[in-house]
């Protein structure tokens, strides 16, 4: 069955005088739109009527469509560097990080489904590589340090097959895969989302790393 999301709610006009609008009331109301309508059919005298605001006070914070859609990306993407970073100064066991990092990844997508949905399974195709320069970066950045815990694991033997980075790839795959359908397909009948998550973890875990 296929997600339907209704178009977003057209607020009110602010009246002038209202003060500074706050950037993230636009990034607010961009994402549902960009959610609804798509890239194409996002644009930004949607967002601004969304808002409750003209086009042109919308441009005063965002030059373009662009800007907001990788401005939405870069929030993401930083949440989970600076998780990732967290877990990583943990003071425990390689495949304990990799996991923490993972369960973390997993209940940000699913406690964030819009924002995850936009950032990780939409295509960028529509913005320039130039334009996306930072927000690439910013990703190999998070996903290096992701990778971190398995350099750790297979230097000392422990990895059963592939490489640190393969092995990365594939249990974020992985995990991709699973909150990607609970988000994209809540209409089926699924396990409880603790129990998938778990098991997931348990499956991939265990075939990568010996014990």
């Amino acid at each position: 069955m296929t997600l339907v999301l209704k178009k977003p709610h057209k607020s009110a006009r602010k009246p002038k005088g209202d003060g500074h609008l706050r950037r993230g009331e636009i990034l607010a109301a961009a994402e549902k739109i960009f959610i609804a309508e798509g890239y194409a059919g996002a644009t930004i005298r949607k967002i601004a009527d969304a808002v409750g605001v003209s086009s042109t006070a919308l441009y005063m914070h965002f030059r373009d469509k662009d800007q907001i859609l990788l401005e939405i990306s870069d929030g993401a993407i930083e949440r989970l560097l600076n998780l990732n970073i967290d877990i990583s100064a943990r003071p425990i066991n390689p495949v304990s990080r990799v996991r923490l990092m993972l369960e973390a990844y997993m209940r940000f997508a699913l406690e964030n489904p819009n924002t995850y949905e936009l950032v990780f399974c939409g295509s960028g195709a529509s913005i320039s590589v130039e334009k996306q320069a930072g927000t690439l970066e910013l990703g190999d950045r998070c996903f290096e340090k992701f990778s971190e815990p398995f350099r750790e694991i297979a230097a000392v033997g422990r990895l059963k097959s592939g490489t640190a980075q393969s092995a990365a790839e594939v249990l974020w795959a992985g995990c991709h895969g699973l909150v990607s359908l609970l988000i994209t397909k809540p209409n089926r009948t699924w396990s409880s989302s603790e129990e998938l998550m778990a098991l997931m973890l348990d499956g991939l875990l265990s075939g990568l790393v010996a014990d």
